[in-house]
Formats: C-alpha cells, sequence, structure tokens
C-alpha cells in the first residue's frame, strides 16, 4: 500500500478531491431544486431522480466541456507556440526530448508497444493520443452537456407553456453558448495565466515551475 501511495498519489488525491467536490455539487444542487420546487408550489424530487436529470447532467458536463477544451488546446498549442521566458513553454530555439521522432526507437525494448510494433497509422495516434484523447473527451462532455440543457430547457418550457425543442434547436438557443462560453474564456485565463506568471513567480519542488534561481528569461521547466 505504501509503494501505491508514493507512486500514485498525485492522482489518488486528484481522483479523491473530484469526488469530493462532485459528490458536494450533487447534494447541495439537490437542495436547491428541492427549494425552488417548493417555492412553486411542487412537490420536491428525490436525490436519485435529481442526479439523473437534465439538470444535474448539465450543470456537470458543461464544466466538463470547459476544462478537457482547455487541456486539448493547450497541448496542441505548445507543440508549436513559444512563450519566453515561461515555465510551460518549450524553448525559444531547438530540439527538445518531446519532439524526438519515435521512429528512431523501434528497437528500444523499453519503448511502448505502438512504438515497437505499430504500422504507420497506429504509430501516427499514439504520437498524437494524448491530445486526441482530451477532444474526445471534449466532445462526449459537449454532447452532454447538450442533452441535458436540452433535456432541462425542455421541462422549463413545459411549465410556462413554451414549445419543447429537439437537440439540434437546443444547440442554436444563446442559452446552451451563454453556458459554455461562460466557462471556456475562464479556462483561457486560467491557462493564460500560469503560462506568464511562471515567467516571474516560482514554486519550489513543482514541476509546473522553473527553478526558484533560474533568470526570468529562462524558457522551460
Amino acid at each position: 500500500m505504501a509503494k501505491i501511495w508514493h507512486h500514485h498519489s498525485l492522482s489518488i488525491v486528484l481522483f479523491s478531491v473530484f469526488a469530493l467536490f462532485w459528490a458536494g455539487q450533487s447534494v447541495t444542487g439537490w437542495r436547491v431544486e428541492v427549494g425552488e420546487l417548493e417555492e412553486h408550489g411542487r412537490q420536491p424530487v428525490t436525490y436519485a431522480a435529481y442526479v439523473t436529470s437534465g439538470a444535474f447532467l448539465e450543470s456537470t458536463a458543461e464544466n466538463w466541456e470547459s476544462e478537457f477544451l482547455q487541456m486539448a488546446a493547450y497541448v496542441f498549442l505548445t507543440v508549436f507556440l513559444r512563450q519566453k521566458g515561461s515555465a510551460e513553454s518549450k524553448k525559444l530555439e531547438g530540439k527538445e526530448k518531446v519532439d524526438a521522432d519515435p521512429r528512431s526507437a523501434r528497437d528500444d525494448p523499453h519503448a511502448p508497444w505502438p512504438v515497437r510494433h505499430g504500422g504507420a497509422f497506429v504509430l501516427k495516434l499514439y504520437e498524437n493520443s494524448l491530445g486526441l484523447a482530451f477532444v474526445v473527451l471534449f466532445l462526449g462532455s459537449f454532447l452532454l452537456h447538450a442533452q441535458g440543457g436540452a433535456v432541462d430547457y425542455n421541462e422549463e418550457q413545459a411549465l410556462h407553456g413554451g414549445a419543447p425543442v429537439t437537440l439540434g434547436g437546443y444547440l442554436l438557443t444563446s442559452r446552451f453558448w451563454f453556458e459554455s462560453l461562460q466557462n471556456w474564456q475562464s479556462e483561457f485565463l486560467a491557462v493564460g495565466s500560469i503560462v506568464v506568471l511562471s515567467i516571474f513567480l516560482r514554486q519550489r519542488g513543482s514541476p509546473e515551475s522553473k527553478p526558484v534561481a533560474a533568470p526570468h528569461a529562462e524558457t522551460g521547466g
């Protein structure tokens, strides 16, 4: 157990905190929903009904969507773009280890299977797999957000005597794009902030920072 903690403590803590906060979101969101229903003289919903509702799916997926968009964009943009002095950027000149062509390591017994035995297509897919995984996660979250939002929107329409919309129709509403864009802008603000702040500020021991004594103009971690 001690070895598992030592090797995987960062992911264990991050996913544990995620689960804790998501549970908290579900409980507090349910209480808000119950309160709003009672104010309108309607029957309150059970917790189980709330966590399977369009409202909960929408509120969850719209946040996941923005996070995965942020990570996908960051992974791909850092391949080509640079920021002088930032710990989050590759150096301004020259090649780095991450730029190495994996085809030169086909005979390395420690290289991953796609490098040693994968064909041209498999290797091409593998060398872009991190960014593509975030793209897939973004698209999946985007669709879940739209689906949950459409269900919640139609429930509100029914209460007020409005006409329901299809999934495609909901994608054309200002409400859907307001929910998305308010999250997207904050994610790019956060990423831009760490790119710029890591030029001048330090955190000893963190791989997201340059060494404390490194000059401000030095690029890379």
